[in-house]
């Protein structure tokens, strides 16, 4: 059989048919259900990147079991309320009734329903129940991103006693790895080469394959630096850049810092976000954007300043809001342009329009970054892309640069230098989406001031572009890129891009050199390194100033004073050109320039 899942889409490809309902299968799904049916196994481990059509292969092996009376019955169970609706209606539109609002406490349900759609939690809650129900009827269950199931140790135990007598089960997962080592029920651990356990998965297909195959779309990570200035619990003032070599404490300050609502950090990653928006739309009139927040006070916050860049108001998802689902389900069928959400749209939730989204929360796992990713890569038509806007803090960057990697859950991992990047700083997902994952969250903590500078662009593992100020013709290059290209044609963009960025600093510097007077030995001036970084910080400073009382943009400030002075950005100024901008600046304070 060909693996070539562009010989095997669905009739609706380009356009997407309704979430879990294609009728003709993905290479990868009639593969994976050939692999099933002809083993027939009691369970059934299925990995495939987020997008990848899960729910569709789930669903034709239940119709495959039910049509054959192997099973009388379907279990489903999902991490969230939502996504119990979401699968009772991908699965009634194939022809199978599930009761999405079965209840424990009540514990029966009409015979006009095949099965049932539970929460892990639900489960947990009255496990008995459910193994009764699967020794009464012979019951295929369905576990929706079972590593859900090692979230805790209660979890697992109620999840093992109440469905070890089912007939069949199918669990499904687009993250194979979790942040601890929690074993999950009725998967397969095997020895690896250096003998530590890991799952054995029965059928895997990665981003790497399904972004070949055309099935999902590839990602730009927008990635921003920029200084920050926060109080400490001591009362020590600090300041630091984004991406810049620091403790890890200092970076969880620092990344506090540029997410905290009432700095310029946040403001100008949204309006740079919201252009980048704009520009898909030319291409994709109902694109949407996602902004995942740390909780619901900055969620809020984010939507405040979202109304003020945009001028419409967006949809706010929060955990504890009855009507969060209807809320997600309005905007999926809306031409909206922005969401703000929290907890609801981390995993499984299918908005496909989604196709720009900023990262503005402080969790940190592989898991739950590789979960929010996901959130905008699942494709409709040819030539779509993902856009990710994200801090510069070095596990993120490394998160992007390694999508395509795949990992197992592995047990028992011995700990080794260099294993940091995967280690269970925030070992419960539910816990990593309920609190701000930083070490210094006590009352004293302050955010002082943020602002934001254009880092680089990540794309299929390389970098591209060189630092910019936010709203120069630098940050708008790479801003401006069409919305629907193919993978190949963004690697080139990319490329080329930054082939005119590099030619144009070198012929700016050899202009430079040339233009710079040729001076002895003993009379050129020694600068070192700590006095052009206090020049740099005393010159953002300044702008951050003039931002205030002006109300200019901070890279609209930069270029202006670049115009007027002449010379690079401020991270490849001289001292000389700092000085320069510096006593600019000072001279529009005192003359009471606006």
């Amino acid at each position: 059989m060909s693996t070539s899942a562009v010989s095997h889409l669905s009739p609706a490809y380009p356009a997407r048919a309704p979430w879990g309902t294609a009728q003709k299968l993905r290479a990868w799904q009639q593969e994976a259900l050939d692999i099933y049916l002809a083993r027939h196994p009691r369970d059934f481990l299925a990995v495939a990147t987020p997008g990848a059509g899960k729910t569709t292969f789930a669903l034709r092996v239940a119709s495959e079991l039910l049509d054959a009376r192997v099973v009388q019955a379907v279990t489903i169970v999902a991490p969230t309320e939502h996504l119990k609706q979401q699968w009772a209606e991908a699965a009634n539109r194939v022809g199978i009734k599930i009761d999405p609002r079965f209840s424990g406490a009540q514990g029966t349900t009409s015979r006009d329903y095949t099965g049932i759609a539970v929460t892990y939690a639900g489960v947990a809650a009255h496990p008995m129940l459910h193994r009764r129900r699967v020794e009464n009827r012979r019951t295929l269950v369905i576990l929706d991103e079972i590593h859900h199931a090692g979230d805790a140790l209660s979890w697992g135990e109620a999840i093992r006693e109440a469905f070890e007598p089912a007939t069949r089960r199918l669990a499904l997962t687009g993250t194979p790895f979790r942040s601890d080592d929690n074993p999950i029920p009725f998967i397969t651990y095997a020895p690896g080469p250096d003998g530590v356990p890991r799952s054995v998965a029965d059928y895997t297909y990665g981003y790497g394959r399904a972004l070949a195959d055309q099935v999902v779309r590839p990602v730009i990570f927008l990635a921003y630096s920029g200084r920050m200035r926060w109080r400490t619990k001591a009362g020590d003032e600090v300041s630091a850049t984004l991406g810049e070599p620091m403790t890890q404490d200092a970076i969880a300050q620092a990344w506090r810092t540029a997410l905290d609502p009432h700095g310029d950090w946040i403001p100008q990653v949204l309006r740079a976000a919201d252009r980048r928006l704009t520009e898909v739309r030319r291409a994709i009139p109902d694109a949407g954007g996602l902004v995942i927040a740390s909780d619901q006070t900055n969620a809020r916050a984010y939507a405040r300043i979202l109304r003020e860049v945009t001028g419409r108001p967006p949809t706010v998802v929060l955990s504890d809001d009855p009507n969060a689902s209807a809320r997600i389900e309005e905007f999926k069928e809306s031409d909206d342009r922005w969401m703000v959400a929290v907890r609801m749209v981390s995993e499984g939730v299918d908005v496909p329009r989604l196709c720009v989204g900023v990262y503005a929360t402080s969790v940190s796992t592989p898991l739950f970054f590789a979960q929010a990713v996901g959130r905008f890569v699942r494709a409709r038509r040819r030539g779509e892309v993902a856009n990710v806007f994200l801090p510069s803090i070095p596990t993120l960057l490394q998160y992007a640069a390694e999508l395509e990697r795949e990992r197992d859950h592995v047990l028992g991992k011995p700990a080794r230098p260099g294993d940091d990047l995967w280690a269970a700083e925030d070992a419960l997902l539910e816990r990593a989406n309920q609190r701000k994952d930083n070490p210094d969250s006590g009352q004293e903590f302050k955010a002082l001031e943020s602002a934001a500078t254009f880092d680089r662009v990540l794309y299929d593992g390389a970098e591209f572009g060189m630092q910019a100020e936010v709203g120069s013709e630098e940050e708008a290059d790479y801003l401006g890129i069409p919305g629907l290209l193919e993978p190949d044609q963004v690697q080139l963009l990319l490329q080329k891009r930054q082939a005119r960025q590099l030619a144009a600093e070198r012929k700016r510097l050899k202009k430079d050199l040339l233009a710079e007077p040729r001076l002895p030995a003993e009379e050129r001036p020694v600068v070192t390194h700590q006095q052009l970084l206090q020049l740099r910080r005393e010159l953002n400073s300044l702008v951050a100033a003039w931002h205030h009382k002006t109300g200019k943009p901070h890279g609209v400030i930069h270029a202006e004073l670049r115009r007027i002075c002449g010379g690079p950005r401020t991270a490849q100024a001289t001292a000389a050109e700092l000085r320069k901008r510096i006593d600019t600046i000072r001279r529009w304070a005192r003359e009471g320039r606006y």
